[in-house]
């Protein structure tokens, strides 16, 4: 008899359970954020609807919305790319875009500070 194998979301006594979310780190939040507002600029900018772009990339209008409104912090690669393409956006440009810290992890240490010359 073969081994049955469990899904997510099912113990071993074949009882359906609850998935729990995943807690997301601060960072991945804001780089969530800063994704949705590069492709939500960006569909704006294209002048297309949300539907409009999720059908031209094959991906459903829910998960467009999903991601612009920030409920989907971290969507799978081919989903984004797929997105990006669709809106002339680079991969590339994107990745830089969220790899940057938030701004609050920009400034520079006291003892790393330098006077301004006399």
């Amino acid at each position: 008899m073969g081994r049955r194998v469990h899904r997510h979301g099912c113990n071993n006594t074949g009882i359906v359970t609850p998935m729990s979310r995943r807690r997301l780190d601060p960072d991945a939040r804001w780089r969530g954020q800063v994704l949705a507002s590069r492709l939500t600029q960006a569909r704006r900018d294209s002048g297309r609807s949300a539907e409009a772009v999720a059908r031209s990339a094959g991906v459903s209008v829910e998960t467009v919305r999903s991601i612009e409104k920030g409920r989907t912090s971290t969507p799978e690669f081919f989903t984004v790319a797929a997105l990006a393409t669709e809106l002339g956006l680079s991969l590339d440009t994107l990745y830089a875009a969220v790899r940057l810290p938030p701004q609050s992890d920009l400034r520079v240490p006291d003892d790393l500070s330098v006077d301004a010359p006399d």
